[in-house]
């Protein structure tokens, strides 16, 4: 599995206090008055303090409750205008010379059975009603693991978007279709406001099927920025008469790597050793309003198909991957698939939102006020995202436990006894999570999302009583 770890300033950030986490994540947004942006970081501290999604339960009186609705009743304040500093700060920091991938995904906010709240659209098949949050995820890759899978730093998000989905009309045709707003444009939109990557900055778009849309690649190869992309299209390539699938499939193989898969529904995680080819290609332009659009040249594609597969697998492993990046050697396509495994990292980042935050819990009655909570808790999941990271991917150094604080760590060893073998990053979040309910018996993974937060949550409690004692023992002092 890839492994990414946080970069020094983003884990600094995520061990802070609540206190000062939301004051550099919040203080440099742009609300239109300066009062604004002193009451989001208040609430953000809230947050940060019991995630579950609903403001009641974070907030400590009924007056700073009131404030937070008015808050978020306000038209100066949107899902953009809250997340926006934290974007830039992280395209900022992508500028810096070296590789990034920037990995992107839409997650379906459910909202179904919130029958007075107003303004939102439908999801899934159609029957549900909620909200769709579209993130690109960047990460800066640091070295390559002898299997060619990339290790490095998660810097933060990207760009993101979130959107109340609409009905396509009845009877609407292929130009009409085309000529308006729909949310296959979202794809790759990131790069709209950042631009292109500057020399010595290579930046590599990470995306699933759905962003396999002539647009994104379009774009992509516009703007200079690198892609590995999973196609879902069969689609038309210059001077040939098979389709993208057929032409790749007649390719010979060029080698075998391992991918491991991890668990879905009924079907277990695994170790999959699959076959891979590639070839040049040039896809062909589909037609839009105006005419035909020009053909996308040199896009290699790789197929990447599981062999041997174990009984049971109902669908074995079989993906192709349209890139710019080179495959003239074995080495250079598996670091094309490396790098696309790194997609489950988004996937742990919809999990830290939806189980760590309880983003779906919250009881707001118009969508608008629900975007502007959604962007505050967006980023108290990057904050969750980046303790369960750390470590899985580093879990024997000692970068969380240098931030944080000598006063947590005497709390949680007055509660559970030191660790053995001392602290180390995977120890810390053990012990964390066993404050939250995880047992940490000896044939336990890694502890969930849940276990973690109510960790974190009954710790910064702790450590805030022991301020005010200390406090207080002072003045009587």
């Amino acid at each position: 599995m890839t492994a990414f770890v946080y970069s020094e300033r983003m884990c600094t950030s995520s061990w802070l206090s609540p206190a000062e986490w939301a004051q550099t994540e919040f203080s440099f947004a742009r609300l239109g008055d300066q009062r604004r942006t002193k009451r989001l970081v208040r609430i953000a501290e809230a947050l940060a303090m019991n995630p579950d999604g609903t403001l009641p339960q974070a907030m400590d009186n009924w007056a700073e409750l009131k404030a937070a609705y008015r808050f978020l009743n306000q038209s100066g304040v949107s899902f953009e205008s809250i997340g926006a500093s934290h974007w830039q700060r992280t395209v900022d920091a992508c500028r810096q010379p070296g590789e990034y991938l920037i990995i992107e995904d839409t997650t379906a906010l459910d909202y179904t059975k919130r029958d007075a709240t107003e303004g939102l659209g439908p999801i899934g098949d159609g029957t549900g009603k909620g909200l769709l949050l579209h993130s690109a995820l960047a990460m800066r890759v640091e070295n390559w693991t002898l299997e060619q899978r990339p290790e490095g730093t998660v810097v933060g998000l990207f760009g993101q978007r979130c959107c109340r989905p609409r009905r396509a009309p009845k009877g609407e045709r292929l130009p009409e279709r085309l000529g308006r707003a729909r949310q296959s444009q979202l794809w790759a939109g990131a790069f709209d406001a950042a631009g292109p990557p500057p020399p010595g900055s290579q930046w590599i778009y990470i995306a699933d099927r759905e962003s396999d849309c002539y647009e994104t690649l379009a774009k992509c190869q516009r703007l200079a920025v690198d892609f590995v992309v999973r196609a879902c299209q069969n689609r038309r390539l210059v001077g040939e008469q098979a389709g993208l699938r057929e032409a790749v499939s007649q390719a010979p193989v060029l080698g075998r790597m391992t991918v491991e898969v991890r668990a879905r529904g009924n079907q277990p995680a695994r170790t999959a050793i699959v076959e891979l080819r590639t070839r040049p290609v040039t896809i062909d332009g589909p037609w839009r309003p105006g005419g035909w659009q020009p053909p996308l040249e040199t896009i290699q594609v790789v197929e990447v198909r599981e062999v041997d597969a174990p009984e049971g697998i109902q669908e074995p492993l079989h993906w192709i991957l349209l890139t710019s990046l080179p495959c003239q050697r074995l080495s250079e396509v598996k670091r094309v698939v490396g790098r696309y495994t790194a997609r489950w990292v988004i996937e742990e980042y919809h999990k830290a939102l939806k189980s760590g935050t309880g983003v779906e819990n919250s009881q707001l009655e118009k969508a608008y006020r629900l975007e502007a909570l959604i962007a505050v808790l967006a980023l108290v999941a990057v904050r969750l995202l980046s303790v369960k990271m750390l470590a899985r991917s580093r879990p024997e150094q000692f970068e969380a436990v240098q931030s944080f604080g000598s006063q947590a760590l005497k709390i949680l060893e007055k509660q559970l006894g030191p660790p053995q073998g001392g602290w180390t990053n995977e120890n810390l979040i053990r012990a964390v999570a066993r404050l939250g309910g995880f047992l940490a018996r000896k044939h336990d993974g890694m502890p969930g999302w849940q276990t973690i937060w109510r960790g974190w949550h009954r710790l910064m409690w702790m450590c805030e009583g022991l301020e005010i004692l200390n406090e207080e023992t002072k003045k009587c002092g």
